[in-house]
C-alpha cells in the first residue's frame, strides 16, 4: 500500500524543522505566518461549505447524529479509557495526542472519497463530514478544556478566545461572504487546495520547530513510538467494528452503513493540526505526531476496506451513488484531510 505523498512531504517538514528550527526572529516570522494560515484555512473551510446542502442534510438527522456520536463521544471515551496506559506503554505528552485524537473532527474529503469507492450513501458522507467540522469548531475546543486541562500546555480561557478568533471568526466570515465568493472558490479549488496543504505544513513546520528549540523530542524513544503505533491500530479497528456493526444494530441500510463507517471512523489532520498549533504551543509537536500517524493508518486500511466493499456481494445490486456526489470518481485517492 503507498505512502500518501502528504505524508512525505510532512515527514519532510517535520525533518527540515529537525535540523533547521526557527528561532529568534524568525520564530516569530514563523508564528506569525502560521497564525494568518490558520484563520486563512478556516476561512475558506466557511466559504466552502454550502449552507443550502447543509439544511438538505438535516433530512437524513439520524445518520448525521451517529457520526457526530462516534466522534465526539465514543472516540473521546475510548481515549479516557487508554489512560491506562500512561506511563507504561505511552508517555503523559504521547498519551496527551492520542487524547486530542479522539477530539478532533472527522474528514470530509476523505470519507466522501472512500464512500464513493465502496458504493455508499455519498451525499451523506459529505454532509455528515461537513457537520463534523462545523460542530468541530466549537466541541474540540470545549473538549479539550475538559479532558485535557493544563496538561497539554497550559489550556485556559485565553486559549478558548484564541480559538475563537483563529477559527471560529474566521469561518463565520467565509460563511457570510460565501454568496460572493463561493463560484471564485470552485473555479479556483485546485489552486486553493495547493494554498490549503501549503499553510498545514506551515503550521507543522513552526509546531516542530518550537519542540525542537524547547528539546521536547528527546522524551521521544522507538519503543514509545512503537507502542503508540499498536495503541493507535487497535483504536482505529475498534471504531472500525462499532460503527460497521453498530450502523447495523441501529437499523440502517448498507449505503447509510458504510457513510457512516468511513466519517465516524476517522479523524482530520487538516482542522487537527491548527487546532493544536492554538491549544498547545510549543507542544504542539508531540500532540500532533499521533495524529499525523493515525492519519496515515486510517487512509491505508480504508482504501483496503472500501475496495472490498465494492465488491461485496451486495454492491452488485446497489446503483452507484448519485453526483452530486460523483465530484468524486470511483477510485480516486483521497485528498488527506
Amino acid at each position: 500500500m503507498p505512502i500518501d505523498p502528504y505524508i512525505l512531504l510532512l515527514l519532510g517538514t517535520v525533518g527540515l524543522a529537525a535540523l533547521l528550527p526557527a528561532r529568534g526572529t524568525g520564530a516569530d516570522v514563523a508564528s506569525g505566518a502560521s497564525t494568518a494560515a490558520i484563520a486563512f484555512l478556516f476561512f475558506l473551510y466557511g466559504a466552502r461549505l454550502s449552507t443550502r446542502e447543509a439544511v438538505e442534510g438535516l433530512k437524513h438527522w439520524r445518520l448525521h447524529v451517529t457520526v457526530l456520536a462516534c466522534t465526539f463521544v465514543v472516540f473521546p471515551l475510548l481515549g479516557l479509557a487508554a489512560r491506562g496506559l500512561e506511563p507504561v506503554l505511552l508517555t503523559h505528552n504521547l498519551y496527551t495526542g492520542l487524547l486530542f485524537l479522539t477530539l478532533v473532527p472527522s474528514t470530509i474529503q476523505s470519507s466522501i472519497a472512500f464512500t464513493s469507492m465502496a458504493r455508499g450513501n455519498v451525499p451523506a458522507a459529505i454532509c455528515a463530514g461537513s457537520f463534523s467540522s462545523l460542530v468541530g469548531i466549537v466541541v474540540t475546543p470545549l473538549l479539550a478544556a475538559a479532558l485535557l486541562g493544563n496538561s497539554g500546555g497550559g489550556f485556559s480561557a485565553d486559549s478558548l478566545v484564541k480559538i475563537v478568533l483563529q477559527l471560529l471568526v474566521p469561518f463565520l466570515a467565509g460563511q457570510v461572504l460565501r454568496r460572493w465568493i463561493g463560484g471564485f472558490i470552485t473555479r479556483h479549488k485546485k489552486v486553493l487546495g495547493y494554498v490549503d496543504r501549503g499553510s498545514i505544513l506551515l503550521v507543522v513546520y513552526t509546531a516542530f520547530s518550537e519542540g525542537m528549540v524547547q528539546g521536547i523530542w528527546h522524551q521521544v524513544s522507538a519503543v514509545r513510538l512503537a507502542g503508540l503505533l499498536a495503541v493507535e491500530a487497535v483504536l482505529l479497528a475498534v471504531m472500525l467494528t462499532l460503527t460497521w456493526y453498530g450502523g447495523r444494530a441501529l437499523g440502517f441500510h448498507r449505503e447509510d452503513r458504510i457513510a457512516i463507517q468511513f466519517a465516524g471512523s476517522k479523524k482530520s489532520l487538516a482542522s487537527g493540526l491548527p487546532m493544536a498549533s492554538v491549544l498547545f504551543g510549543a507542544h504542539a509537536s508531540l500532540a500532533v505526531l499521533p495524529l499525523m500517524l493515525f492519519h496515515q493508518m486510517q487512509l491505508m486500511v480504508c482504501a483496503v476496506i472500501a475496495k472490498r466493499r465494492a465488491h461485496d456481494p451486495e454492491a452488485a445490486t446497489t446503483p452507484v451513488p448519485p453526483v452530486a456526489a460523483s465530484r468524486i470518481a470511483v477510485g480516486t485517492a483521497p485528498r488527506s484531510d
